[in-house]
């Protein structure tokens, strides 16, 4: 598939006159959406990267007439160090990048190939993140420019949420707010309880335990956490969470008592959605004498600082102290090529009607 940069030519628009410039045009966007990532692990990296994605109303949404003095002077200026050492810890070396970057880019790779062979060059394939680098708004652009006058907006989060959903789309439409001729627009949707979805990650549950020499107690399905006051508001998160786990585990054809939801990354002083990973997994160990376990995070379509570092660490670490003796994180589906053909498949129903399938321009032809 063509890259959006480097594309030559244009065609002149219908009706137009002959000596009109060429443009760019008739072309369809897949534009992919992540969390985002700092660009090192340096303070001032951090400190960038931190400062947007807690200034987020979205995320917190404090006055920010109480909130931004206690982060601008307070959190931002100790939070950078603390941080950067958790992502130094995870962070490719290799590439000079987080494993984010790294998986979205893989991600980003394969879903080209699976949009290549539906539909020919018709799709251009790209990704953006909501916080730091590469930004949406600079791919929205890309995308226009490369003759995109159509594109499908894709949130790399299988549940809706205010905090990550909702946020990502508030900045794609930002950006198109600041342009003067705005392609044509779709997003889309959480896709928590698609099919594809779960059989992808109770292939990769059953991987895991193959693999396995025992059979863990519980598997434990670890969602990012969002304040309880949220869900009492209207956000669909938690439900929908709950429904991935119930999913999952009919699908797995298990017992209740083999599968539990958690939520982590705790912040702030108010209540979250309970129970916390951390609490629950120690509890398991200490109170129902729960000695194996198996940590899974279906809400995360890639493995990020709060799976590598909090959970196969943070988490790890708090099983084992309350006498916990087998922890297995698994890894989250990242560019897996089941969690990939889903991607695809949904993505290619919402391109429904903008881009015929090859097959299906073949056979019209015959």
């Amino acid at each position: 598939m063509k890259t959006m940069t480097g594309m030559a030519g244009g065609t002149v628009p219908a009706h137009a006159e002959a000596d009109h410039p060429k443009v760019r045009m008739g072309r369809v966007g897949l534009l992919l959406a992540n969390l985002g990532t700092p660009d090192d692990t340096d303070y001032w990296s951090m400190r960038r990267y931190l400062g947007e994605f807690l200034s987020d109303r979205r995320v917190i949404d404090y006055s920010p007439w109480l909130w931004q003095p206690l982060l601008q002077g307070i959190i931002l200026s100790k939070r950078p160090f603390s941080s950067g050492a958790a992502y130094r810890s995870i962070w490719n070396e290799e590439k000079g990048e987080s494993p984010l970057a790294t998986i979205t880019k893989a991600q980003t790779a394969k879903m080209a190939e699976r949009m290549q062979a539906m539909f020919g060059d018709d799709v251009v394939v790209d990704y953006c993140m909501r916080y730091g680098n590469p930004s949406t708004a600079s791919k929205v652009e890309q995308m226009k420019a490369a003759g995109c006058d159509r594109i499908v907006f894709f949130p790399l989060y299988p549940h809706y949420a205010g905090a990550t959903s909702a946020t990502a789309c508030d900045q794609f439409f930002r950006a198109l707010m600041k342009m003067k001729w705005q392609p044509t627009c779709r997003t889309v949707p959480a896709y928590y309880e698609d099919a594809r979805y779960i059989e992808a990650l109770a292939r990769s549950v059953e991987r895991a335990y193959a693999a396995l020499d025992h059979r863990p107690d519980v598997l434990v399905c670890s969602y990012h956490g969002v304040p309880k006051r949220y869900l009492l508001e209207g956000d669909p998160y938690h439900c929908q969470c709950q429904k991935t786990t119930r999913l999952l585990r009919e699908r797995l054809g298990w017992d209740a008592t083999e599968i539990v939801t958690t939520f982590q990354s705790k912040f702030g002083p108010e209540e979250w959605l309970k129970p916390y990973t951390v609490e629950e997994v120690a509890r398991l160990a200490e109170e129902d004498g729960k000695k194996s376990i198996a940590v899974i995070a279906p809400a995360f379509s890639a493995d990020c600082i709060e799976t590598l570092e909090e959970i196969n660490e943070e988490i790890h670490e708090a099983f084992e102290e309350a006498g916990g003796e087998r922890f297995t994180y698994i890894p989250c589906l990242n560019d897996d090529d089941a969690h990939m053909d889903a991607l695809a498949a949904i993505a290619a129903e919402n391109l429904a009607g903008w881009v015929a399938p090859r097959r299906a321009v073949a056979q019209a032809a015959e």
